[in-house]
């Protein structure tokens, strides 16, 4: 075998024993590379989020504010009852009426006038006072006044109730509504034996 052929093999035995030793040289850099970095953080505490609540109660016990009967005209009557907001979010509270009947026009002939304000319940409204603005210059009691029909027809769900208070959600706000209806006297003699119902409801919605 010449030694030129020699040679040949002997250069590229050299070359292949070499690699491994140039691979493991490398490792060894990147190793020492990545245990020498400086590093810093900051955190911060976990976020977190959660609802408000609107709850709106009354005092009634589940007793309907009126059951008039025999009623003649010029009979009249009066209720109080309190809603009290307990919500945790500030909201517009809006009464409306929700499944109002009637027979032979009765509604159209009984005066409804409703007004707000502290004091009374609806075991009495002893004590009612009516609302003012805050510097007590005017008089912001009126709910409603007109007829249980227009009542009825005008005031048929939260879009169109007749705005009230507005809790602000920081602690339970409470609301006394006092109830006046008289039967007209002008009620004509086809009203006898007549009927009109109508559930009154106070809802809550955010603001």
């Amino acid at each position: 075998m010449s030694r030129s052929i020699r040679r040949a093999r002997w250069t590229r035995r050299a070359r292949w024993a070499a690699l491994p030793v140039a691979v493991i040289a490398s490792g060894a850099l990147i190793s020492t590379a990545s245990y020498s970095a400086f590093s810093a953080v900051t955190a911060n505490p976990t976020s977190n989020w959660s609802t408000g609540s609107v709850q709106l109660v009354d005092d009634d016990s589940d007793a309907a504010l009126f059951t008039a009967s025999n009623l003649v005209p010029g009979d009249t009557g009066t209720k109080c009852i309190t809603v009290t907001s307990k919500g945790s979010a500030p909201s517009t509270v809006r009464l409306y009426g929700t499944g109002a009947t009637t027979t032979n026009q009765l509604s159209s002939y009984l005066d409804l006038v409703v007004t707000q304000g502290t004091g009374g319940s609806s075991a009495s409204c002893t004590g009612f006072t009516p609302s003012t603005s805050a510097d007590g210059t005017r008089d912001e009691s009126q709910v409603f006044s007109g007829t249980l029909a227009d009542f009825g027809a005008q005031r048929t769900g939260y879009a169109t109730g007749a705005v009230t208070f507005a809790p602000t959600g920081t602690a339970p706000e409470s609301r006394t509504f006092k109830f006046t209806y008289s039967l007209k006297s002008t009620t004509p003699n086809t009203s006898q034996d007549s009927k009109a119902a109508v559930a009154f409801t106070w809802e809550a919605q955010t603001r």
